[in-house]
């Protein structure tokens, strides 16, 4: 007989799915710069994720999850990650791809801090410990004081990190009443908005050009997938548990932009990853071992 998958692993499969998700947008992403800005690329990627979204609950027979309840906690939700969407797709352009993911990778210790507050989840020892050496790995990458620089493309990675952080925090929220379906339907209508305000404030949003368009249908694939992935996975497990598995993106990333962009890879960027996993082995363990009496 097969043992059960645990929740905690069943969520860190969904995190392993929003892991590649996230690596290819970063890849489509920096291909899209030379052509599209920021905002540009959020209101294609939205759009088509409207279509995307409403064919596939058509076709799943789920379009009538869609509702207007909790529509302020759905804005707050998709301003803190348009935001923070916005900033990211922007740092990918101006710093190294596995600085950017690096500095991101701050979004755990915010999450930590934000959900014993709003989410009333429990903050302990095992969780902290496990955040701290994935953010000791994040510091053996980025190796402040030897060749980190804090350019603005540095700055707007970690912006970003505060603006994902609130909108994981809200998200985890409205899974508790809403259906992923409802989720995914609002974040594409109201960051198709917000891309079209932003994108068109100056009266000229430009179209991609035919080798564009496979690139901005990735991000929007890509996006949704990333979101689905994410959205399950906070589902199933709490959020302080499932966000550290995203730390396995940064060695992912770091061998992304050695063999596509030729960033250099070294021996610290191996020991950071070890690290990183070895937080990720330790949230795991604890949220999986059985209770022990008397504690």
């Amino acid at each position: 007989m097969t043992t059960p998958r645990t929740p905690v692993l069943t969520a860190g499969l969904w995190m392993l799915g929003a892991i590649v998700s996230f690596s290819l947008m970063a890849i489509a992403g920096r291909t899209l710069a030379s052509t599209l800005d920021t905002f540009e690329i959020m209101f294609y990627r939205s759009l088509m994720g409207i279509v995307l979204v409403t064919a596939i609950a058509t076709a799943t027979g789920t379009l009538g999850q869609i509702n207007r309840q909790r529509m302020g906690l759905h804005g707050l939700r998709n301003v803190a990650h348009f935001a923070g969407q916005n900033l990211w797709f922007f740092a990918i352009t101006a710093a190294p791809l596995a600085q950017v993911f690096a500095l991101e990778f701050t979004t755990p210790l915010w999450v930590l801090i934000l959900s014993p507050l709003f989410l009333g989840e429990r903050l302990t020892g095992l969780k902290v410990i496990a955040a701290l050496l994935g953010f000791a790995g994040v510091l053996l990458v980025v190796r402040p004081g030897a060749d980190f620089t804090l350019g603005i493309g540095s700055v707007a990675a970690a912006l970003a990190a505060i603006g994902f952080a609130g909108s994981m925090i809200a998200t985890k929220l409205l899974t508790r009443t809403t259906g992923i379906v409802c989720i995914l339907f609002w974040l594409t209508v109201m960051q198709a908005a917000f891309g079209a305000i932003t994108a068109g404030f100056d009266g000229d949003i430009a179209l991609p050009d035919a080798a564009g368009w496979p690139w901005v249908v990735l991000v929007a694939v890509c996006g949704l997938t990333a979101h689905f992935s994410l959205t399950r996975a906070l589902t199933i497990a709490p959020a302080s548990v499932v966000v550290p598995f995203d730390f396995a993106r940064l060695p992912v990333i770091a061998l992304i932009g050695y063999f596509l962009y030729h960033e250099p890879l070294d021996t610290w960027v191996i020991a950071g990853a070890v690290v990183i996993f070895a937080g990720n082995y330790i949230n795991v363990w604890g949220a999986t071992r059985p209770a022990v009496a008397g504690r």
